[in-house]
């Protein structure tokens, strides 16, 4: 019996080989298919297929919306919650009292830290290309508090119009010693609370991971199909950005809370990468967002805020600009127009709106202007072709489930 049993184990061993090789065919073959069908998505852009782009868009909008609301309805209960204390919120706004002037307070400090929470997601959630908001509102404004120290010799700037324009005080105020704590102490608020929202905006690729690798099903990014064939091909790599890519999933495999905290406390464009590896290795949540919230919003703010000072305190920039006088040829023209915008922006900071502080507008703050909405703009491209690609990516994988019952 055993050696009958032998006799019939043989052939199907033999055909094992067969079965690897036509595996492995038929998985290349998938592979390939794969990545035709992401070019083609990727081909799907405003200006080269605009009709289409702007229909899948709307279409995907809509699915958007429709899952959302289903969420919500899930989640009723703290939906109704929220919409209670919204309601109380807003009866104690209406009624006048003595409780105004707390709700005021409340209401600016909640807003304010809501606008720079927003601009620390949309930094960082990968919607679109991503919404470079640190070199477009948060260092312009950490730079514009530091020039503005060292010219009023204070940061008890009056408010308001504080913190929408930025005044010397106009009383007679003692000078204070302006150091970089001062001018950090000053900023801390917007800067951590924007750095929380980039700690938020890397939760997605986190929870898509956990919850692909807990199901079992197909990745449905492609962000994750990539991190799983980096994990396939992991012992051939060779080229310098899969093995930085290694380098981080590693360190945050091996490592942890302290892996995560050092990829978070540094600018690291890789860092989705930990965010996919903590999901797909199951790390628990806390582990996760307790340590990216704390490298993003305290440690890293911290290195970003004292690099901005640093830049744009009252010598280096003097230093700057004479530099730029030295450029043979065009030095004196370029050197002109930065001396006049910042003559500009310092009387602005002794004269308030109305009285008689200087018109005009320094070409710099032009270009820069038109560099922002450009910036907005593209970003908002960005985010119509991207929803119409999940449209599209929706479609394919419609087709291949079809396939697959046939």
């Amino acid at each position: 019996m055993a050696a009958n049993g032998a006799e019939c184990e043989q052939p199907q061993k033999r055909q094992n080989p067969k079965d690897k090789q036509n595996g492995s065919s038929t998985d290349s073959s998938l592979r390939e298919r794969k990545q035709l069908d992401r070019e083609e998505r990727l081909s799907l852009v405003l200006w080269k297929r605009p009709f289409t782009t702007l229909q899948y868009f709307c279409i995907e909008t809509l699915i958007t919306l429709k899952e959302w609301t289903w969420k919500l309805w899930q989640r009723r209960g703290v939906v109704f919650l929220t919409v209670v204390l919204f309601s109380l919120f807003s009866v104690a706004y209406s009624v006048e009292g003595e409780h105004q002037e707390y709700v005021q307070y409340l209401e600016k400090k909640f807003l304010w830290c809501a606008y720079w929470v927003g601009l620390g997601i949309l930094s960082s959630v990968g919607l679109g290309t991503g919404l470079h908001t640190f070199l477009l509102y948060l260092g312009p404004h950490i730079a514009s508090v530091t020039l503005a120290a060292y010219e009023c010799g204070s940061v008890s700037f009056p408010e308001p119009p504080y913190p929408a324009q930025i005044v010397c005080p106009e009383e007679e105020v003692l000078q204070e010693s302006i150091s970089l704590w001062t001018i950090m102490s000053k900023v801390r608020l917007e800067a951590c609370m924007w750095g929380a929202g980039t700690a938020i905006g890397e939760l997605p690729p986190y929870f898509m991971a956990r919850a692909a690798r807990l199901s079992g099903a197909d990745p449905d990014d492609e962000d994750y199909e990539e991190f799983e064939e980096m994990l396939e091909q992991a012992q051939s790599a060779q080229d310098f950005a899969t093995r930085a890519k290694l380098a981080v999933q590693n360190m945050v495999q091996k490592v942890g809370f302290f892996g995560i905290l050092a990829c978070a406390s540094i600018p690291n464009p890789l860092f989705d990468l930990a965010g996919i590896t903590c999901g797909h290795f199951l790390i628990p949540f806390w582990t996760f967002f307790g340590a990216t919230l704390i490298g993003k919003a305290i440690i890293k703010m911290h290195i970003q805020k004292l690099f901005v000072i640093i830049t744009f305190s009252k010598h280096i920039v003097e230093q700057m600009v004479s530099l730029i006088g030295i450029i043979p040829g065009i030095g004196a023209s370029l050197q002109k127009p930065f001396r006049e915008y910042l003559e500009a922006q310092r009387a602005k900071l002794h004269n308030p709106a109305g009285d008689g502080a200087p018109a005009g507008e320094s070409w710099l703050s032009w270009v820069f202007e038109k560099v922002v909405l450009v910036m907005v703009f593209y970003f908002i491209l960005s985010i119509i072709n991207s929803m119409a690609q999940s449209y599209a990516k929706r479609l394919q994988q419609k087709k291949y489930s079809e396939e697959k019952t046939k």
